[in-house]
């Protein structure tokens, strides 16, 4: 079935149109949901709540842009969401006046042991680390989703960053081409 054929007829509340979306994205908004919880069940939870809620605002989707990217927005949303309300963790205001570069050669690092590496982040880092690095979301944004200061998301992106970097240093590194 084509994607906006599908968009429409769960616009219209097509039970099996929502199944053939929740088939089709549940795998890359799952990996999205991860990213954003401590661990598989709560990132299951939280991809459940998250299709809910884009199901729920499917007729808000205006056909502009890409139709993943909005579904993730919405999934990252639901995440965060749950932090802010359960107050699951405190987010520590604080400043940091060295910037930290992490610096990943690909060919250096197992893909595996990075994410293992940034799962295990304290929370409050991971969340940073994960909006800026990995989606791309701006100081300002990440401050305003989590309900923080730019400088507080700045110096967690620090701390996540000189973390990972002492961890990585750290860490054997397997050899690719043992197969």
């Amino acid at each position: 079935m084509h994607l906006k054929k599908i968009i429409k007829q769960c616009q219209q509340n097509n039970s099996k149109a929502q199944s053939a979306l929740y088939e089709l994205f549940a795998p890359k908004l799952y990996a999205v949901s991860y990213k954003y919880s401590n661990n598989q069940q709560e990132a299951e939870d939280n991809l459940h709540d998250g299709f809910l809620t884009i199901l729920q605002k499917i007729d808000q989707f205006k056909h502009k842009g890409s139709f993943e990217g909005w579904m993730k927005r919405i999934v990252i949303n639901t995440a965060l969401e749950k932090y802010r309300k359960d107050k699951i963790f405190p987010l520590i205001n604080e400043e940091i006046k060295d910037e930290v570069v992490l610096e990943i050669e690909d060919e250096d690092i197992d893909l595996e042991i990075l994410l293992n590496s940034i799962q295990k982040l304290p929370n409050r880092y991971r969340l940073v680390f994960n909006l800026y690095v990995l989606d791309g979301y701006s100081h300002k944004e990440i401050a305003k989703m989590l309900e923080i200061s730019e400088g507080t998301s700045k110096s967690n992106l620090s701390r996540a960053k000189a973390i990972l970097k002492k961890e990585l240093e750290n860490k054997p590194q397997q050899n690719q081409n043992n197969f």
